[in-house]
């Protein structure tokens, strides 16, 4: 069975998504309950969050940790999970080298563990599930995108949507495990037997934007400056309206 999928009323659609800003203004104690790994460098945390009023695949949480001197380091982190109404969201962090947040996730945290979030952040990169998606991520980029992934699945929503996911190789390829028919993986380095290497071009994309469905794409980009700024261009050049590209970009 597929539906389309109705969002929440505090979301205004369509156009931008306005997020509550009550919702997302309040600090809240999440407790770490499960540590995943998925690459040398990148791991899973499940976090529990009992007031957590939902959210819409590709928003991000405000997270917050607090030393015991008083000092606060605090980082936006895109959701990884679907929502669910579980009470519960996933952040998959990238171990960055000097990073205070993501190196004590990765070198000090454990299931139990305590820390703040406020949220869901950012309307302009959500998607609700009513509009043909066309994603294109890179590295950690693939977060929020497979947010998206996972809604459209446990939903089954009708609407079309494909996954264009770029990584150095198949050991860094965040989510290996959970691709299926809608995702094309780009590897720039190392690739299986077979495979082509080099980065993301409009070769890529041509067969995706051939498919064309009713109403055309809306592109979601998110990864690097760098990435993100490559993608666009190759999605304007190809004839994707500039207006319905959305881009998340870090670094």
């Amino acid at each position: 069975m597929t539906e389309t999928f109705t969002p929440p009323t505090r979301f205004a659609v369509p156009g931008r998504i306005t997020v509550s800003n009550r919702a997302a203004s309040v600090w809240q104690t999440a407790t770490i309950t499960e540590i995943r790994r998925e690459t040398p460098y990148a791991a899973t945390f499940r976090l529990a969050v009992p007031a957590w009023e939902g959210h819409l695949p590709g928003q991000h949480l405000m997270l917050r940790l607090r030393a015991a001197d008083g000092y606060l380091a605090q980082r936006h982190y895109s959701i990884a999970s679907a929502p669910d109404g579980s009470g519960h969201v996933e952040l998959t962090l990238d171990h960055v080298d000097g990073g205070e947040v993501s190196g004590w996730f990765h070198t000090v945290a454990e299931p139990g563990d305590q820390v703040e979030v406020r949220g869901p952040l950012s309307g302009f990169f959500a998607w609700p599930g009513d509009r043909p998606a066309l994603l294109i991520g890179a590295g950690s980029g693939v977060v929020p995108l497979m947010s998206m992934v996972r809604h459209h699945r446990a939903r089954r929503l009708a609407v079309p949507l494909r996954l264009l996911v770029s990584a150095r190789g198949p050991e860094e390829l965040i989510y290996a495990g959970e691709y299926g028919a809608e995702t094309t993986p780009v590897f720039t380095r190392t690739a299986p037997r077979g495979t082509p290497v080099g980065r993301l071009t409009a070769a890529h994309l041509a067969p995706l934007l051939a498919e064309r469905p009713d109403g055309g794409w809306e592109a979601y980009v998110c990864g690097s400056n760098g990435f993100a700024e490559h993608a666009s261009r190759l999605l304007v050049a190809a004839g994707q309206p500039v207006d319905r590209i959305r881009i998340e970009r870090f670094g």
